[in-house]
């Protein structure tokens, strides 16, 4: 399903899948440890870029250039991406320049990426894809061929990565004789859920038992339905030429309740989850994105969707490097 795809190998998988402590009513969670995935510090990006960088490489583009939120996973690791490459990386990020880099954009430099401020709020993705398309041109235009990727890397390119990763997970998830009741992954624009969900899709459609995939929303376009992640699915399902396969709509599930007042804002729930995953198994979380996600697991935990002896996967997509920013530690 996968062999016949432009690739390069910078993600240390398979990633671990750990024990972690009996949550709510006596559910095993388990972290799938994605912030270890080695690429510039690890994260989920890192299955995403594989595929990305490998289009990019057969494209014979000279640079790479994506966009983010000031302290961006995806685009920390596409600057590592390109040091590993050998190629030009461009950075589109909100806010303006600080005095002193932190955090991911402190890495960001030290893999010799080009940092651009664009002054836009976090959330204003728009804003921030018309900064990138115009870098992008501009680009072009110097001919460096520019390989242009958007918010979290999440094209159908991009997510075949996070098929591949379900794929892997319930591999192990067999090795261990775990028959996980959901897996649970951070969402914001909606790549890996996707992913997740194709993959989950050619499984069954091989006659494999395949579990819930469950995205907890921590941004506003995904919470809406923006992107269509049915429809970014089934396209990586194309690229994956499993054309009779599709997803069902009623797969897709969003708890969108975990976000708080908007992206990027740390949530006093989330902001206890980062606390809780230290102390109970010295897993560091990001406020913005893993930590909220943790939080809706635990809270959906509380609820009882989850029952005594259930197994849960929750997918820790990192974001480490965000705690050394300015407010990325809980106070």
């Amino acid at each position: 399903m996968f062999d016949h795809l432009e690739r390069t190998r910078l993600a240390a998988t398979p990633t671990a899948l750990e024990p972690g402590p009996v949550i709510g009513a006596g559910a095993q969670l388990w972290i799938k440890r994605d912030d270890l995935t080695g690429l510039g510090g690890g994260g989920n990006k890192a299955r995403k870029l594989e595929f990305l960088c490998g289009d990019a490489v057969a494209r014979g583009s000279r640079a790479l250039v994506t966009v983010g939120a000031a302290q961006s996973n995806h685009c920390r690791m596409t600057a590592a991406a390109g040091a590993a490459l050998g190629l030009e990386v461009h950075l589109v990020l909100s806010g303006d320049e600080p005095p002193v880099a932190h955090g991911n954009q402190l890495l960001s430099q030290l893999f010799g990426a080009q940092l651009h401020f664009t002054g836009a709020a976090e959330s204003h993705w728009g804003e921030l894809e018309i900064a990138r398309e115009a870098l992008t041109a501009e680009l072009h235009a110097d001919g460096l061929a520019p390989y242009s990727m958007p918010i979290g890397g999440s094209t159908a390119i991009g997510a075949v990565g996070y098929a591949l990763g379900f794929v892997e997970l319930l591999e192990q998830c067999a090795e261990r004789r775990i028959e996980p009741r959901a897996v649970v992954v951070t969402s914001s624009s909606g790549g890996s859920h996707a992913g997740l969900l194709a993959g989950r899709a050619a499984l069954a459609a091989l006659g494999s038992a395949v579990p819930d995939v469950l995205a907890i929303g921590v941004a506003k376009g995904v919470n809406a339905g923006l992107p269509d992640v049915v429809e970014l699915g089934n396209a990586v399902l194309d690229l994956m030429e499993l054309h009779d396969t599709r997803i069902d709509p009623d797969d897709v599930e969003v708890d969108t309740r975990w976000i708080g007042e908007d992206y990027a804002i740390p949530t006093v729930a989330g902001d206890a989850a980062v606390r809780w995953a230290a102390e109970q198994g010295g897993w560091l979380l990001d406020r913005t994105y893993s930590g909220k996600g943790l939080s809706g697991v635990l809270g959906l935990a509380a609820e009882g969707r989850f029952g005594h002896g259930d197994d849960v996967v929750f997918i820790h997509t990192g974001g480490w490097p965000a705690l050394f920013a300015p407010g990325g530690v809980p106070g």
